[in-house]
This record gives structure tokens, C-alpha cells and sequence, in this order.
């Protein structure tokens, strides 16, 4: 029988690359999305697919999804910097109320449950690298809080579920992820400076650029993902890259990659930044077997091709 799943936040970059997989592995998907930061085209290849389903709705209002539902995926909300600080009343609904719509779909379904949390819950770490059982460092009153603290407490909120109510969930903190679907204007670090180096224009570097980070190509992050599904437990698991880099060095690969003559330009670093983030991978390569395999001038030469009709189109 044809398992089937509720993907939400199915029109982003990550939630489109989940519908794929889900597919391939012979699931019914229903896609759900309000477009806020999603987009149509990152699903359109899926529209004739007749066991793809998509639904225009926002998730903390409700998810109107009926019918039989073996797995809940509840990966809505804006996720890169400038999206949650320009929309911080939503991050924080979807975070809350949406996570809330979505576990109450998968207990009255019977349904696994599987929340998409983040590496952010760790803030800026004084642990490193970061293993699943470190508390973290937030600011709750910072203005990168709403998208940390909307996490932790979707977190919480998951496990009290499990607790309380047998809900059979899985939790999957995700690292610094690129890749195809990306927006040219995400915000994020490696869009940022492939669609820079590709219109000529400066690399933006904030601060110094020697803070790291560790960057996960979007395959392997989907694949863990899905390993972690069919393999994993309660507890929450890191997903990611743990090969790590400066912001620097990034600049210098996107550079050599695009052939750009692209300078570098300094701004003052953001508050609450973090300055190292990278993954402990015990738990994923232990529990679920499972290790990246795309190395990172691999993976950009994919998100580069990705990106240059885009910038030569704009």
C-alpha cells in the first residue's frame, strides 16, 4: 500500500528537494505552502505527477489536509536571516502554531511526525563541534531569536508529544545547507556570493570573515534526512558537513569557481552571529550510518551552474 506524507513548507528549497525524495522512495505527497518565501517553480516539475498533491495554505492557521496521512513533515518556516528578521511575528507562529497544526495532523493520523530543526538552536556555541546533547548559547532577546527560540520550542513541543501522547517522531537538526533552489536573494552566505561573483559585484564578508562554518551539499543533506526516517529514533540528530571552513575561504572557492574578478568588501558583523558552527556527526554515523560525500568545490560547481542563467536571465 502506498504510504503517504504531508511535506509542509514544500515549496522551498529544502521542502521541494524532500517532495523529490519522498517520491522517489514511492510515497503520495501532499505539498503544503502559503509562498511567503517559498516558490511555485520549485515544484512545477511535480504538477502532472497524479500521487503529487499541493496545497496552498498557511500553516498556523491550519493544514487542510484530510484523507489517511502515514508521515508528517513540518518543514515551514523562513529560514535564512534576512527572511526571519524582516517576517519575526511569522517565524515565530509558524514555529509555534504551525508546529502545533502539524503534530496534531500526525497524532490524529497515527502518523510519524518529523520536525525540521536547525543548527541555530545552539546559538553561538562555546562547545565545538557541536554534539546533539549541548544545551546551546542563545540570546531569547536578540533579534535572531525568533527564528532560534521558534525551533527550540518546536522541539519542545515535538518531545512533550512524544512523551505524553506516544507520537513517533524524529527530530533532524540541519547545518549550514546550498544548493539548486536556492533564491538568488535567500540571504544566505553561498547564494550570496556565487550570485555576487556572477554579476561582477563584491563579495559581501562580515567582519572579518575568519568565523567558520560548515556547509552541507543539499543531496546528502536529503539523504539523512531520509535515513533518519526510516532508521532513526526520538532524539534529536545532527545533519550536516562536518568539514569546515572560513567565510574567507568560501569567498576564495566561489571566486576561483566562477572565474570572477570579484573584490571582497567588509561589513560590521551582525549581532549574535555565530563564529564557529560545525556538526559533531557521532550520532548520524553511528545511528543511521550515514556520513556526507559531496565535497564542497563539487557542490558549488552544481550550485554555480544552478545559479548562472539565473544572474545572466536577471
Amino acid at each position: 500500500m502506498t504510504r503517504r506524507a504531508v511535506v509542509t513548507g514544500a515549496a522551498g528549497f529544502l521542502g521541494s528537494h524532500l517532495c523529490d525524495r519522498l517520491r522517489r522512495e514511492g510515497f503520495a505527497v501532499v505539498g503544503v505552502d502559503n509562498l511567503v518565501t517559498g516558490s511555485p517553480r520549485n515544484l512545477e516539475h511535480l504538477r502532472a505527477d497524479p500521487q503529487f498533491a499541493y496545497v496552498e495554505a498557511d500553516v498556523s492557521l491550519q493544514i487542510p489536509v484530510d484523507g489517511p496521512v502515514d508521515a508528517v513533515f513540518h518543514f515551514a518556516s523562513p529560514a535564512s536571516p534576512p527572511d526571519y528578521l524582516k517576517l519575526p511575528l511569522e517565524t515565530l507562529r509558524v514555529g509555534s502554531l504551525g508546529t502545533m497544526h502539524a503534530l496534531s495532523l500526525a497524532h490524529d493520523c497515527g502518523a510519524v511526525f518529523y520536525l525540521a530543526s536547525t543548527s541555530e538552536v545552539y546559538g553561538d556555541p562555546q562547545v565545538h563541534p557541536q554534539p546533539e546533547d549541548y544545551w546551546g548559547n542563545v540570546n531569547p532577546v536578540g533579534p535572531r531569536a525568533v527564528y532560534d527560540e521558534a525551533k527550540r520550542f518546536s522541539e519542545a513541543i515535538t518531545s512533550a508529544y512524544h512523551r505524553e501522547k506516544g507520537l513517533d517522531i524524529r527530530i533532524v537538526r540541519i547545518f549550514n545547507t546550498y544548493g539548486p533552489r536556492m533564491r538568488p536573494n535567500d540571504g544566505r552566505v553561498v547564494s550570496n556570493f556565487i550570485v555576487q561573483a556572477l554579476s561582477g559585484e563584491p563579495l559581501t564578508v562580515y567582519g572579518d570573515g575568519l568565523q567558520t562554518r560548515s556547509f552541507c551539499f543539499v543531496d546528502d543533506l536529503i539523504d539523512g534526512i531520509y535515513r533518519l526516517l526510516e532508521s532513526g529514533d526520538a532524539n534529536p540528530t545532527n545533519i550536516g558537513n562536518d568539514g569546515e571552513f572560513t567565510i574567507r575561504q568560501l569567498a576564495d572557492r566561489v571566486l576561483a569557481l566562477t572565474g570572477s574578478s570579484s573584490t571582497i568588501r567588509e561589513l560590521p558583523l551582525p549581532i549574535d552571529d555565530p563564529m564557529q558552527r560545525c556538526p559533531d556527526l557521532s550520532r548520524a554515523r553511528r545511528v543511521l550510518g550515514w556520513e556526507p560525500r559531496i565535497p564542497l568545490d563539487e557542490g558549488l560547481e552544481k550550485t554555480i551552474a544552478h545559479f548562472r542563467p539565473l544572474v545572466t536571465a536577471g
